[in-house]
């Protein structure tokens, strides 16, 4: 039985502008006045991507803003570069799959677990812009097949 998960923050635009190939769960390293920010809703993952830096995987570029209630020499920094916990042959393959294949680590989405921080990374490969085109058109076929479908029975 899986536990449940509430989502704090997530990417709506990695879907749009990334196909993506595979998800992958990880932990993050943070801080306390991190976490009740959190917790707060104070994340944004717009700019937001994954590295493997020294066998170890790191999350760039997420902005969790400061917890109001903290005392000044308690604040984090804004964007600073998360730690991710991952296993160690995930974080192999990931990293020959990202080198071979030209392929990006996009996170999708940060809940809590049973009280801890996880992230949803996805490996996944940009979309072109006329990609992005053929996924419109077929998304708006297949809604109005469904409509006509639904509009036959009724």
């Amino acid at each position: 039985m899986e536990s449940d998960r509430t989502v704090v923050a997530s990417n709506r635009r990695a879907r749009r502008n990334y196909e993506v190939l595979d998800t992958f769960e990880c932990g993050m390293v943070l801080r306390g006045t991190e976490v009740k920010s959190l917790r707060a809703g104070g994340a944004q993952m717009g700019d937001a991507y994954a590295r493997v830096r020294d066998d170890e995987m790191w999350l760039m570029g997420l902005h969790i803003a400061p917890w109001t209630h903290a005392s000044p020499n308690l604040e984090h920094e804004v964007e600073r570069p998360r730690k991710l916990l991952m296993h160690r042959g995930e974080i192999n393959r990931l990293r020959a799959r990202t080198e071979q294949d030209r392929l990006q680590l996009i996170p999708l989405e940060i809940y809590f677990r049973d009280g801890r921080a996880k992230l949803e990374l996805a490996l996944a490969r940009g979309r072109r812009l006329y990609d992005k085109r053929q996924a419109i058109r077929k998304r708006e076929t297949d809604r109005e097949a469904r409509r006509a479908l639904r509009d036959r029975s009724v």
